[in-house]
Formats: C-alpha cells, structure tokens, sequence
C-alpha cells in the first residue's frame, strides 16, 4: 500500500520480479556477481569456467538434479546433431526440442520430472528449458559455420549456464557470447573510470523507473481495467485509445527494465548484452517492432535475415515471415491468441513491403523524385507510418491483454467513432511520427558529418 492505495498486482511478471521474489532473485544476481569478481580476478583466463560452475550450482540448489539433468540431456542430443552440421537438421532437432516443451503431453510428462514445489518453480522451468533450447540451437547454427573442427561441448555448457542469462534470458547468439568471454579481455573491455560510471548510472536508471513504475500502479490501473468490458463501454473513444497505448508503453518498459538489471550484471562480467526493446512510441513500423531484443536478433539472423536476405523480394519477404513467426509461435507456446497476434503481425510486415513496392513504380516514384521535396515526402509518408503505429497498438495489445479490448477498441476508433474519434486520434498520431521522423532525420545529419569528420 502507498498512500492508502492498494496495488494493480495483474502483471505476474512485474509482481515477480519485483515484489515476491525480488529478495531471491537479488540473492542470486548478488552472489554472481561478488563470486564471479573474486574468482575472475584470481583466473581471469577461466573467468567462463567460473561462470559455468556458479551457474550450474545455482540451477541444481534451485531447482533439483533432475532439472538439471534434463537440460543436460536435451545439451547432449543438440550437441550431437550440431557435429553433423546440417542447418536444416539443427532447426529440426532444436524445434522438435522446444516444442516437447511447449506442447501437451510432453511438457507436462517432463515437468514430471522436477520434485518438489515453490511458487516459482513452474516460471523457472519453463523459462529455462525454452531458453537453453533456444541457445543450444545458435550453438548447433554456428558450429554449421564454423569451417575447422567443432566447438566443444563445454563451450556449449559455458554458454548455456551463464546465470544472469538462464532463467529469464535476454538470448545472446553463441558466436557473441563466445567472442566476448574469451580468455584475452580486449583492452576496451578493461574497467575505466568511465565505464564504471556508465554501469552505474544505468542502473540506478532502473532503479528509479522501477520505483516510478511501482508507484503508478498504486494510481493508474491500466493493466487491471482492460479486464472489466462493461467498465470499459463507459469509457470515451480517447480514454480507449490512450488506454491500449498505455498498456503498451508498460510493457515495453517492463521490458525495459527487467532486462535492464540482467544486462548490467552482465556488463559486470564485460558482456555487450542485447539492448533493451526501442520504444514503442518511436515506432512506426512492423520492422523494428519487438519486446525482446535477444529473441528479435535470434529469429533475424538465423530466420528472417537468413531467408529474406535483402527483404525486397516479395515472395522471400513472404516466406522468410511465415517462417519467423512460425517459430516465434512455437517459442510463445501455440494457442489462439497466439496463433490470432501471429497472423496480423506477418500480415502488417508483409503489408509494408507491397505499399511500399506499390508507390515505387511510375508514376509515383516519378512523381515523388521530380516534383516533391525532401520534406513533402516526408510528410506524405507519415500519414501511412501513422496509420501503421495504430495497427502495431491494436495487432499487439490483443496478446498483452485481451482479444475482447483489442476488437472493442478497434470498433469504437474505426466504427463507432467515425469519422471524429478516428480522425483525431490519427491527426494527433501523426503529429507525434513527423517529430519523431525529424529526430531521425537530425541524427542521421549528425551520423553523416562525424563520418566526414573522421575521413
């Protein structure tokens, strides 16, 4: 209670983190850290070694030597189909190992597994089984790279077994992992001053969003009001609207900051982790739109990047989609709600890529280059980006809450409200995109006379 007000407790996540369990996980990323600095400072060429043992020990006090076991076991047979290095094999293999977890009866045979019973353990064993399956997989695609030898089975469970990464993620590819936790620690690596002081400002950064987060849902409920449909039918279309973006902007800084506090414990360790998400109020195209970086950088390079290639073929686009959210399904764990926010999500990224083949064929393109200026584009353009920024909101707030809120926002801005609601709502949005398109616009200027300036 803050104030004599009781708390919007309906994120599990947030109320996890940082409320019922804040203590143990602190416990654990503590102990990380002061025992991986001491160790490392003795050996800093076994620093990964180190790192391994803390890990592992972790994982068996938390959760049993039969969890730990299954995670070796499925290590094992991805290690031995990845000595094949066959691609097509390892995604097999590693998505038939990922699906054994997210689909009935498998899951629930192997949860069977684990004896005993706390409050966390179901989130700890799902979120460590599908993380260390996703990371075995990059392990198996590299080694496909890797021209001379294999790596070695250790390097698998060195990688697999970092603590700050094993339960909650974000995901780091193997070939960074591994580059960044060699024995040699490259001089930029080194513990300045400065980096010191970076380290620390970004953490007490999220130190103060938690607080300010934690005081908000004491007086904004934003998460627990989308629930009660009759409430929400008393709402005007503007309390809607700003109501879903809302849960948006939360979600996004919830992800923001939980990764936040992973990522500057590994930076401790001289990782370069995976940044947090970009903002959803920056965004205006299904491209950039993603909660987790490590997964967003996982399904790109492997998935998307590795099909699409270029991204300007249009049947590539198509399949290199489908494909993407095919996996990201599975990953998500195949329901229909899933299955609903998977398809609008492929539909708006390939929607992108025809309008904006559309407009470059004659006469458009001709009219653009020859008879409007930089700023005209611009503009013109932003009046689709705004448009696109709403289906982002009402594609993606459906799997944040509900398949009721999202259709019933979507009828009182598209329907009801018509055209007064929708037309303001998008006049705003659009003001919003052409700021942040200027923003851009003046950094990527500022990007352009530095480079100058170096040559």
């Amino acid at each position: 209670h803050y104030f004599g007000r009781k708390m919007d407790a309906s994120d599990f996540e947030w109320v996890m983190w940082f409320t019922t369990f804040r203590n143990h996980i602190l416990f654990a990323l503590s102990g990380h850290v002061i025992f991986a600095k001491i160790c490392s400072m003795v050996s800093p060429k076994n620093r990964s070694l180190i790192y391994m043992l803390y890990g592992s020990l972790a994982v068996l006090i938390t959760m049993g030597w039969t969890y730990i076991t299954l995670i070796l076991s499925h290590c094992i047979i991805l290690y031995s189909v990845a000595l094949v290095k066959r691609k097509w094999l390892c995604f097999v293999a590693g998505l038939t190992s990922l699906a054994t977890f997210k689909m009935e009866p498998f899951n629930t045979w192997q949860e069977g597994f684990v004896t005993g019973s706390f409050d966390l353990q179901d989130v700890l064993f799902y979120g460590g089984c599908g993380f260390s399956i996703m990371r075995c997989m990059s392990f198996a695609l590299e080694n496909c790279e890797k021209k001379d030898g294999n790596y070695s089975f250790i390097d698998l469970i060195k990688y697999n077994f970092y603590l700050p990464f094993f339960f909650f993620g974000p995901v780091m590819t193997f070939d960074r992992f591994h580059e960044q936790v060699s024995p040699v620690l490259r001089e930029s690596n080194n513990f300045r001053t400065l980096e010191m002081w970076n380290i620390t400002i970004h953490a007490l950064v999220h130190l103060g969003a938690i607080l300010v987060v934690d005081v908000f849902f004491h007086f904004l409920y934003i998460l627990t009001i989308p629930s009660d449909l009759k409430l929400l039918k008393q709402l005007s279309d503007w309390s809607l609207a700003g109501l879903a973006y809302s849960n948006l902007v939360y979600d996004w800084v919830k992800s923001a900051v939980m990764f936040g506090v992973i990522n500057t414990v590994s930076r401790l360790d001289h990782l370069d982790p995976p940044q947090p998400p970009k903002c959803i109020t920056m965004l205006y195209v299904f491209a950039e739109t993603h909660f987790d970086r490590g997964i967003n950088d996982w399904l790109c390079k492997y998935v998307y990047d590795y099909i699409g290639e270029n991204h300007d073929a249009i049947f590539k686009e198509l399949l290199a989609t489908i494909c993407t959210f095919s996996v990201t399904t599975l990953w998500l764990g195949p329901c229909e709600l899933v299955y609903i926010w998977s398809f609008f999500n492929c539909f708006g990224l390939n929607f992108e890529l025809w309008v904006a083949k559309f407009f470059s064929l004659p006469p458009f393109s001709t009219i653009e280059r020859n008879l409007m200026s930089e700023a005209m584009s611009r503009r013109i353009r932003g009046l689709f980006n705004a448009v696109n920024f709403w289906q982002i909101i009402l594609y993606n707030v459906l799997a944040l809450n509900s398949l009721g809120f999202a259709q019933l926002v979507t009828k009182r801005l598209l329907l009801k409200g018509f055209p007064l609601s929708t037309l303001s709502v998008l006049f705003v949005t659009y003001c919003g995109v052409q700021l942040i398109k200027e923003r851009e616009r003046r950094q990527s200027v500022l990007k352009t006379q530095d480079v100058f300036k170096c040559e």
